[in-house]
């Protein structure tokens, strides 16, 4: 296994950090999903440390950038550029009740990180059968297009069955808006 340069993994991991909080923070929804584009490409850069740069091509390619298309094109489409949870409306208890349990998950995931075991290759996918079949990106290939093939398909079902009822729902929602302001336009003009 090759030794990673710490600077870089922590400049990464701080990077990742702090633009999936800008994600969680932010009011504006597409400003939101470049936090997480930029969170994707931080992600990508630890998978390229640790030499698995399969998977960090497969991060920028996949995640960074067809997903998250899909995301800032359906966000977009409905229009939704109020935003949807406002911190300064809650109420204080409910803040400090969020920082609590946060807190708390983050103390139980550094302790279960501390003391779980490093699980050894298990299975038939070690290093050297690895190597052998030809390295990752062939092993990865033929247990995706063999084994693995209805869930990757049902994977894009499932989006494009978002991408439908997002564009339903938009769909929709303009149509009552457009109702109402017809309406609108009535009730002016007729003096009501």
């Amino acid at each position: 296994m090759t030794e990673i340069n710490p600077v870089l993994f922590y400049i990464f991991a701080g990077m990742a950090l702090g633009f999936s909080l800008m994600t969680v923070l932010k009011k504006n929804p597409v400003a939101s999903a470049f936090s997480l584009v930029l969170a994707f490409f931080s992600f990508a850069g630890i998978y390229a440390l640790l030499s698995a740069h399969l998977i960090a091509t497969l991060q920028v390619l996949v995640y960074a950038g067809a997903i998250m298309v899909l995301f800032i094109f359906v966000v977009m489409l409905l229009n939704s550029d109020t935003p949807s949870l406002d911190f300064g409306r809650t109420h204080a208890v409910f803040k400090v009740m969020a920082a609590l349990v946060s807190l708390a998950l983050l103390v139980v995931f550094v302790y279960v990180f501390k003391h779980a075991p490093v699980p050894s290759a298990v299975g038939a996918f070690t290093v050297e059968a690895v190597a052998k079949a030809g390295g990752n990106t062939q092993v990865i290939s033929e247990l995706m297009f063999s084994e693995y093939v209805l869930p990757v398909e049902l994977t894009s079902v499932l989006l494009v069955a978002a991408i439908v009822g997002a564009v339903a729902l938009a769909k929709r929602h303009s149509r009552h808006a457009a109702v109402s302001h017809k309406k609108g336009a009535v009730d002016v003009t007729s003096g009501r």
